[in-house]
């Protein structure tokens, strides 16, 4: 896994941490961003996306705004896409609640990102038995916070799903709120690896758990 690097901003080792111990220029971490992007040759850029409005007023987390704003780029450009893509009205009503950056004691002072996101289950997301259809469930797991960690260790988090393993544990009928939670596991120079757990928010149980191993591509075979 990549270790932050000096110049990135510092995080304190949970999520209550002040925004002071978060400041920093947002343009100079941007730069750092693309920097790091360019110079590793990578496929997709977060710095170099378009801008998508994104109510970070609204999004809770420790994450700088220049964090959270470049991991929504990504999303709606490279996960959502435009109106003919796949799922582009399920990606659409996916809102980000929190955005969070730990360093964690046990992994040595490593940095741990976690994403959490809200949607509800509408009739396009259901399967024949009026159940959320286990490929709609895919698709939401498959957008990790690796991006997040990423761009705060100045390497790239941008890549292609290598393997996902799910465990579905409960049904999702007709409008339920769900809840995703995705954390990082591993960041390394050509494989990622993130968990998640998608749950219903009002009854607090599980619907599906997964692991979400990406990679980042060559250039030359894509």
């Amino acid at each position: 896994m990549a270790t932050a690097n000096t110049s990135a901003p510092r995080y304190a080792s949970s999520s209550s941490a002040s925004s002071s111990s978060l400041s920093g220029s947002d343009a100079l971490c941007t730069a750092f961003a693309r920097k790091c992007s360019s110079s590793s040759g990578a496929w997709i850029d977060p710095a170099s996306l378009p801008e998508h409005t994104c109510y970070l007023s609204q999004m809770k987390g420790n994450a700088p705004d220049y964090v959270k704003q470049l991991n929504y780029n990504t999303y709606c450009s490279y996960g959502v896409g435009d109106k003919d893509s796949f799922g582009y009205a399920v990606g659409q009503s996916v809102k980000f609640t929190d955005v969070d950056i730990d360093r964690k004691r046990e992994k040595h002072g490593r940095l741990e990102a976690t994403t959490v996101a809200e949607v509800l289950v509408t009739k396009n997301m259901l399967n024949g038995a009026g159940m959320l259809h286990g490929g709609c469930v895919a698709y939401l797991i498959d957008n990790t916070p690796l991006v997040v960690l990423g761009i705060v260790n100045n390497v790239n988090g941008v890549g292609v799903t290598q393997a996902m393993n799910i465990v579905f544990h409960s049904p999702a009928p007709l409008g339920t709120r769900l809840k995703i939670i995705s954390t990082s596991v591993a960041l390394g120079g050509r494989i990622m690896t993130a968990r998640c757990e998608i749950m219903n928010s009002n009854s607090g149980r599980v619907v599906a758990s997964a692991f979400v191993n990406k990679m980042q591509p060559l250039p030359s075979r894509m």
